[in-house]
């Protein structure tokens, strides 16, 4: 179930074909799902409730890269690889989305399959970027269960068109706003600016129940923690995980204003009600297409002088912050819907949001199906 097969519309732009990220032109994604195991934690036996999502920006990044930008809401997380995103201005590999212990193991994939597909070039160097969520309430993280082959079978499932969301992936074990969490992803049209897409793919494990809104409705009042339980193991758990926010898209931007666009998913999620807490690390980045090709990697040598590259004006950036804004908080509510009840070590449960439910809260306020 997704936000629109419900009847909820959030915000006025159109989407693109799958309302996803993948409709940004060249864009793929890609998931490996780890789930093994019930009962007691036995670190290293399971269970396992875990994975790795990959984000291909576009064919053949590392020599044609595309130019990116990166936002911190809240620091309590890790993405790699964004020091030279920053330096440079240009994303150079695809982007791997896991749980916060195997960050270093999906980077390490990543690297090897670029090397892999370079073969014995001595100049050759990669510096994936790769983020974490924390999944531990319900999955063996300390297990190390996700492996090299795990990001390669992502990587290589890596396609366009419509994508898996709620628990798959990277989003496996996630928990968002105390119902069930995980993967989701949402697309606009902006006309204001060439009908450009603009796509967002969360992994969505962050959040209080009170806080939750769909939509401008206070859904986590109305289906309060004495109705559906939260899966908080101890006092001062809530809120405590973290967002990350992929945002695509095929309008010709320069970094800064890839960083700009970056900076706008903070908002989507704080329209779900998220505040960037003290123990979230609500992390994003962004990348734009509409340069590709006329980039050359530096790390291959033999470019240009100059480059001829195109901007958007920044007349029409105020439109795709919206796009940026309604793709994110519609991506979260896509998650919420997507994932189903899990229940993981040490029989902890994650209940799904009940789609009826929603309709019910949103109605009482008004907001019935559109």
């Amino acid at each position: 179930m997704r936000a629109r097969e419900l009847g909820v519309s959030i915000g006025r732009g159109p989407t693109g074909t799958s309302n996803a990220i993948t409709d940004v032109d060249g864009v793929r994604v890609g998931h490996a799902t780890l789930i093994e195991g019930d009962g007691p934690l036995v670190v290293g036996s399971g269970p396992v409730r875990t994975g790795v999502t990959v984000i291909v920006p576009c064919e053949e990044v590392g020599e044609a890269p595309v130019f990116a930008g990166s936002h911190r809401l809240n620091g309590n997380g890790e993405m790699t690889g964004l020091a030279w995103v920053r330096e440079s201005g240009m994303l150079t590999t695809p982007v791997g989305l896991t749980n916060t212990h195997s960050v270093g193991v999906v980077r390490d994939a990543l690297v090897g399959a670029d090397a892999e597909r370079h073969g014995p070039a001595t100049s050759y160097w990669s510096l994936p970027v790769v983020a974490e969520t924390w999944d531990g309430m319900l999955n063996d993280i300390s297990g190390m269960h996700v492996q090299a082959l795990h990001a390669d079978a992502a990587l290589d499932a890596a396609s366009g068109g419509p994508v898996a969301e709620g628990n798959v992936g990277g989003g496996t074990g996630m928990i968002c706003h105390d119902f069930k969490g995980g993967i989701g992803t949402a697309s606009r049209v902006v006309p204001e600016a060439g009908d450009s897409v603009v796509g967002v793919l969360v992994q969505a494990n962050h959040g209080r129940r009170h806080r939750l809104s769909v939509d401008g409705v206070p859904v986590g009042e109305e289906v309060g923690l004495d109705e559906v339980p939260g899966a908080v193991e101890g006092p001062g758990m809530a809120g405590a995980g973290s967002i990350i926010a992929i945002v695509a898209t095929d309008a010709p931007l320069l970094p800064h204003q890839c960083e700009r666009l970056a900076q706008r998913a903070g908002l989507g999620i704080a329209r779900t009600g998220g505040v960037g807490e003290q123990t979230s690390g609500d992390l994003f980045l962004a990348f734009a297409t509409g340069n590709r090709g006329r980039l050359s990697s530096y790390k291959l040598g033999g470019t240009p002088h100059t480059v001829e590259i195109e901007m958007l004006s920044d007349l029409a950036m105020t439109p795709m912050y919206d796009a940026v804004v309604e793709a994110t908080e519609e991506a979260i509510v896509n998650a919420l819907l997507a994932a189903e009840t899990m229940t993981g070590r040490d029989g902890i449960t994650a209940f799904a949001l009940d789609p009826g439910r929603l309709l019910e809260a949103m109605s009482a306020y008004g907001h019935g199906p559109a």
